[in-house]
């Protein structure tokens, strides 16, 4: 079963491209949302082909959320939740149901999980270390001085051309989530990694990717994470980190060094304060730490 073979899945998908304008990865996570549902739905009826959307209930959902809480974190089931909401309420708004089922259903309290990210140390002794061979040494070092210069998603640098970094100004033009375009400045060591790289590519064109894979086509973001638990076990690092702890370091030294929070979140590309509020609790955790080491009443005997 495909969403293309879905009459009510195949315009939804229609409808999150055109009018939504949602990112090709986006509109690919609802649709596995959305056929996990159907097909779940269908397997605990007993019926291979009594779907029905127009049929489908408040309880409904909440027996598939029921079949979710024993496989999931709560934040996958809120967002699973939320992808049944959006869909029902395309539905309305065409005709297709009378109300939407899903708003009856109350949202999981979600987990509150404190970013991961680097100290400056480990930071550091990733960007500095020997890492790889020398044939791709230095694309990983100006894939990673870049990820923690400019704070970007893993999704943004492996979608970026060549015709979007300024090395004149040092900035670089990032699309975003909801296809959001921002300028982000690039910092001076990761403007040299990317000048070593680019030199060794004798500058090409500004339409060719920015980053390349061995056989000359764009870099994907998984080949990114392999390369990174390269690094980082080659620098003597946590292996759990991820590209995205770069981008969570980023936010969150910015923050240490007195950086405003509305400034960090242009930067981040975050549409809501709230979400970049997150990298202060991580600040907060560290200046008690601080606080608790240094003040007279405050340390353990």
């Amino acid at each position: 079963m495909t969403a293309d073979s879905d009459p009510v899945l195949l315009s939804f998908k229609c409808y999150l491209r055109d009018e939504r304008n949602l990112s090709p990865h986006t509109r690919s996570a609802y649709m596995r949302d959305l056929l996990e549902f159907r097909q779940v739905i269908t397997s605990l009826s007993g019926r291979e082909n009594g779907f029905d959307w127009v049929a489908v209930d408040h309880l409904t959902i909440r027996r598939y959320l029921a079949y979710l809480h024993k496989r999931n974190r709560r934040t996958t089931i809120a967002r699973k939740l939320s992808a049944l909401r959006t869909c029902f309420r395309f539905l309305v708004r065409e005709g297709v149901v009378q109300s939407n089922p899903a708003d009856l259903v109350a949202t999981p309290r979600r987990e509150t999980f404190l970013p991961q990210t680097m100290t400056i140390d480990e930071v550091f002794a990733l960007l500095e270390g020997k890492g790889l061979g020398e044939s791709s040494r230095l694309r990983d070092k100006a894939i990673f001085e870049l990820l923690y210069s400019s704070g970007l998603r893993i999704g943004e640098l492996t979608s970026l051309d060549i015709g979007r970094v300024d090395m004149e100004q040092r900035l670089v033009r990032v699309v975003g989530k909801g296809s959001k375009e921002r300028i982000v400045p690039i910092g001076s060591k990761a403007r040299e990694a990317l000048v070593a790289y680019l030199e060794a590519r004798s500058w090409p064109a500004e339409k060719e990717p920015l980053f390349l894979n061995f056989r000359g086509g764009r870099l994907s973001a998984r080949s990114v994470q392999r390369h990174l638990k390269q690094l980082l076990l080659a620098a003597g690092l946590s292996t759990e980190l991820t590209p995205h702890s770069l981008r969570h370091s980023f936010a969150t030294h910015l923050l240490d060094g007195g950086a405003d929070l509305r400034a960090i979140q242009e930067l981040l590309g975050h549409s809501s304060l709230s979400t970049t509020q997150r990298y202060t609790h991580v600040s907060m955790e560290q200046l008690t730490a601080v606080y608790d080491k240094a003040h007279p009443r405050s340390r353990k005997k």
